[in-house]
């Protein structure tokens, strides 16, 4: 059972950055982005206040659950390079504290997020929450290889819900944003996957490569990859994105499925040893270069799909598409 009596007891005083670093100020600044760009997407009037209420509230929200996920996961993040550092298995925290700080956002974020913006955003808000901390951190990362495949939709809701925040609806748009990220979720985590295994396989995870093997792992990322890219160049179609959108949907789309394909032919994780030459996500050896460029990429498409999105709709630029009768 997962739980933080295996984390150390003995350690240096708790300081304020550590209470920072349960919420994952790194994973919380994509969902504030993501959530931001739905909000404006969404090309409805809200006040100033109650949209960046309604930000704080899915920001809140997302550090909840990343304060929920670190208590449970403390006795695996303790066995893992890349989070043995965490506050609560390196005993700077103590779990019952980490517990208690994300109950307590969670229900301060979601009940705040209802009263004072509407109940449709509050609910997917509480959904989404549940569905990290207990859906994905409880059952699937411990139970399935497909654990962040399925686990994704908690990362894919946040545009979502600054949409659900500026209208009370979510039309088809609002869920093709959070398509677009819920099948970009497996190509970016499983190429990190291949340079990383052997911490997963230390700690029990049964993250695909080791359950399934590298080769098996590639291939499906490539699989991901060819039905990722066309789910990006939905949104000219739909009357959500425009000119600029398209030049960089198409282009990087095309930039990612040769990194996807350099990943596949590959050997990337094949030789089952530890692949990074310090604590770094980027400083890997020579023969998984191609799973660590796919990850770094991945990051930086997200992004720029996102941010050019954002600035169409900021900018009042004209959208492409066809007369779907799709609400933007």
């Amino acid at each position: 059972m997962a739980m933080t009596d295996a984390a150390p007891r003995t350690a240096l005083p708790a300081r304020w950055q550590d209470y920072l670093q349960l919420m994952k100020p790194r994973v919380m600044s994509l969902v504030v982005f993501t959530a931001i760009t739905g909000l404006i997407c969404a090309n409805a009037p809200i006040h100033p206040v109650l949209g960046a209420v309604a930000v704080l509230c899915i920001a809140v929200g997302a550090g909840a659950s990343g304060a929920l996920n670190m208590w449970f996961d403390a006795d695996i993040d303790s066995k893992m390079r890349r989070t043995r550092g965490r506050p609560v298995p390196a005993g700077r925290v103590q779990g019952a504290d980490a517990l208690a700080l994300g109950i307590v956002l969670s229900l301060f974020s979601v009940m705040l997020l209802g009263m004072a913006v509407n109940w449709l955003a509050a609910g997917l808000l509480a959904f989404t929450i549940f569905f990290y901390a207990v859906v994905y951190t409880m059952w699937l990362k411990r139970s399935t290889p497909q654990n962040i495949v399925i686990g994704g939709l908690a990362g894919a809701l946040p545009p979502v819900i600054g949409w659900a925040a500026a209208t009370g609806t979510v039309p088809l748009n609002a869920w093709l944003l959070c398509a677009i990220i819920f099948m970009w979720t497996p190509a970016h985590f499983w190429a990190l996957a291949l340079y990383t295994s052997e911490d997963y396989e230390k700690a029990g995870v049964p993250m695909m490569p080791v359950t399934a093997g590298a080769a098996s792992t590639r291939k499906q990322i490539l699989i991901y990859s060819l039905l990722f890219v066309p789910i990006c160049l939905a949104p000219v179609f739909t009357g959500l994105g425009g000119v600029a959108y398209l030049a960089v949907s198409a282009l990087g789309g095309l930039m990612f499925l040769v990194l996807a394909w350099r990943v596949f032919r590959s050997r990337a994780g094949d030789t089952h040893t530890d692949e990074r030459k310090d604590d770094g996500l980027y400083d890997v050896k020579a023969s998984v270069k191609d799973a660590r460029n796919l990850f770094a990429f991945s990051i930086l498409y997200l992004t720029l799909l996102f941010a050019t999105l954002l600035a169409e709709h900021l900018m009042g630029l004209p959208a492409l598409g066809l007369s779907l009768g799709v609400p933007l």
